[in-house]
């Protein structure tokens, strides 16, 4: 059964921007006429749930001031992902801001290329484009190029891992002007306080 538009639009006004950008992400990928960009080959998705402090992004217009942003994945039962972003609007003390889309593993990827829907029916396009062995540092591109996020299981990285992730950017066709280091002090929460 489909949604109805009035449950829809009754949702905050936020909730509803973010859907709208959403749907600028794919309409976006429609027309790139940029290559695919390539993901990891193999993506251990039991592995890849639970809790990723985004360390650096070129950021949405959402995200433009975020702070202590933590992404988090539950796989469910029917095997879409279950997503849990959350951080504080321009500073430490600021508003708690949540957004709660879905992930579904587009099929013959190997777990590797999301749809993530913020609103039916449209699906932003989501590449896991690095992961190191141990599922502690990741990569997230878009094939247009024109968002990404670093993401570790911890809020800080070292300087050398955080240069080499940008380096992979670079290696993928990115610019990274725009690529903002993503404040983070902790102990905010336990992590764990933030899964769906």
């Amino acid at each position: 059964m489909k949604p109805s538009l009035s449950r829809h639009l009754a949702k905050p006004p936020f909730l509803l921007a973010a859907a709208l950008i959403a749907a600028l992400f794919v309409a976006g990928c429609a027309v790139s006429s940029k290559p695919k960009i390539q993901p990891v080959p193999q993506v251990d998705l039991q592995r890849f749930m639970g809790d990723w402090y985004v360390i650096g992004n070129i950021p949405t217009r959402p995200e433009r001031n975020a702070f202590n942003a933590v992404e988090s994945y539950t796989l469910q039962p029917d095997g879409t992902i279950a997503t849990r972003f959350r951080y504080r609007e321009g500073g430490f003390d600021g508003e708690l801001k949540t957004m709660n889309p879905v992930g579904t593993v587009v099929p013959d990827t190997n777990n590797a290329v999301w749809g993530m829907q913020f609103i039916w029916p449209i699906k932003a396009e989501y590449v896991i484009v690095d992961i190191d062995r141990d599922y502690q540092l990741t990569i997230i591109g878009r094939s247009d190029r024109d968002y990404a996020w670093i993401m570790a299981r911890t809020p800080e990285i070292s300087e050398a891992s955080y240069r080499a992730a940008v380096t992979r950017l670079k290696q993928l066709g990115y610019s990274v002007d725009n690529l903002r280091r993503v404040p983070q002090r902790w102990p905010e929460a336990p992590a764990a306080s933030v899964r769906p």
